[in-house]
């Protein structure tokens, strides 16, 4: 079940990056929810490869072709899949790592699993099987909005260029404004010619995105083994490249003491609240009624230009040079990304037990 996400909301991803398609199965979605092509075509053209000069160059319309579940644009209750079919597919690009493994790729970690692999691409390891991801994500948040529940994600940092970024106040529209979606417009230029100069130098560079879930009711977590925060950091470490994970204070909190790190109770006209929110949202394994603060950490993309050491199946050592289309720096598509991870998990939750949102 390695391919299957969700108890209620269920979603089940399938197809390779250079096959005829990919796509996603959903089931447990609720009949009577509005749903309709630009829905998940808004979602999945964030994802898409070739939206700007600082992404593949990979030309991909990612049109999602809708099988079964939705009549009339409207939820049917039944299975809903989606498939996108590839359409600028090149495998011969790849034909030299049917035999060599890519430095810090799955090409050998598959191999020594299955005995096989996808070569063209990296098959089911590429980041294009997050197109499924991206479409149930899509229905996850159209679910979540009928309960004032609002999920925004945005870059914060591209190798050491940190934004400032207040994530109560931060708007999609803030972060769409420009092509490395980062809401800090002054250090976003930055990032922006970063990413171009590893472009051109043909080396890559990692950072973090970080998301905030406002309106999510307290309640939401299923002690012991399946705390929210830690599905939330399933979810996300089940993203291609991402390699951390930390929510409210994180690691920053080690630094702290109990008196400076605790978030107080109050009584705001007959809402409980914390007056700081340290938490970030989340205590004991379940949510609080604060918002919901995480961070992402997403390594730099492992296939690059420039020439490096490796071996062949037969373990003879070589090298190898990136071919190809590929992202110089992950951070920008990543953003719809970890935004639909967040909302499956939400919306599983939120289905598996019947919350009130205290107004």
């Amino acid at each position: 079940m390695s391919n299957t996400l969700g108890k209620i909301f269920r979603i089940t991803t399938w197809g390779e990056s250079h096959g005829e398609g990919i796509g996603v199965v959903i089931d447990g979605c609720p009949a009577g929810i509005p749903l309709s092509i630009s829905d998940i075509q808004t979602e999945l053209d964030r994802r898409r490869p070739g939206q700007s000069q600082i992404t593949t160059q990979r030309r991909e319309a990612d049109k999602p072709l809708i099988l079964s579940g939705v009549f009339n644009e409207v939820t049917l209750g039944t299975p809903i899949m989606i498939m996108v079919k590839n359409q600028d597919a090149r495998g011969k690009d790849y034909q030299e790592t049917e035999q060599t493994f890519r430095p810090s790729h799955a090409d050998y970690t598959y191999e020594a699993k299955y005995g096989i692999r996808d070569w063209k691409g990296g098959g089911r390891a590429s980041a294009r099987e997050t197109v499924g991801r991206v479409a149930a994500g899509a229905i996850a948040q159209k679910i979540l909005s009928t309960h004032n529940i609002e999920i925004v994600g945005y870059v914060k940092k591209v190798w050491n260029i940190v934004a400032d970024v207040d994530p109560g106040h931060v708007t999609r529209e803030d972060v769409e404004i420009n092509e490395v979606r980062c809401p800090d417009t002054a250090i976003a230029k930055t990032m922006i010619e970063r990413i171009k100069k590893a472009r051109k130098e043909g080396d890559s560079l990692g950072g973090v995105v970080e998301l905030v879930a406002r309106g999510v009711p307290p309640g939401l977590g299923e002690p012991v083994f399946d705390k929210l925060d830690a599905m939330l950091a399933s979810a996300l470490l089940s993203l291609p490249a991402c390699k951390g994970f930390e929510i409210g204070s994180g690691f920053a909190g080690t630094s702290m003491t109990g008196s400076e790190h605790n978030d107080a109770f109050y009584n705001d006209g007959g809402r409980i609240r914390t007056r700081t929110n340290h938490s970030g949202g989340v205590q004991g394994g379940i949510s609080n009624g604060e918002n919901i603060v995480l961070r992402a950490a997403f390594k730099p993309t492992a296939t690059i230009a420039k020439e490096q050491s490796t071996v062949n199946k037969l373990g003879k050592e070589t090298t190898i040079k990136g071919r190809g289309r590929h992202d110089p720096c992950v951070l920008p598509r990543a953003v719809p990304m970890v935004e639909s991870m967040v909302a499956l998990i939400l919306c599983d939750l939120l289905l598996r037990q019947s919350v009130n949102p205290t107004p």
